[in-house]
């Protein structure tokens, strides 16, 4: 004799969680790139001034030290990957100008150098 009970009990349970499945796909999906750590920042930032000839001036200090204050910002996970990757790029305006003011506030600490 089939157990019917146990069978619908096992389609229902199925079909409660296919929604939360689908729910949590679509979150991580819209998510995007997760945010990188003040170590990858750092390295990003060390590759873009070495590319661009300013090794000498921006040592891997003073990256070290801007990373901690960008990634502990309000930027973007966008933003911040681009950085990590050596990208001069920000996401949108906000971010450019939040980057900005964030290099130009820590410009002493972090380099030594007078604003």
């Amino acid at each position: 004799m089939m157990n019917f009970d146990r069978k619908m009990r096992t389609r229902s349970r199925l079909l409660l969680a296919l929604p939360a499945a689908a729910l949590a796909l679509s979150l991580a999906a819209c998510g995007g790139a997760s945010r990188p750590s003040q170590e990858q920042v750092s390295t990003g930032l060390t590759k873009y001034f070495e590319s661009a000839g300013q090794a000498d001036i921006f040592n891997e200090e003073a990256a070290d030290c801007f990373a901690g204050y960008l990634v502990d910002s309000d930027l973007s996970n966008e933003t911040l990957n681009y950085l990590a990757n050596g990208e001069d790029k920000q996401a949108d305006q906000e971010d450019k100008d939040l980057t900005t003011k964030i290099l130009t506030d820590n410009m002493q600490e972090c380099m030594g150098v007078s604003e």
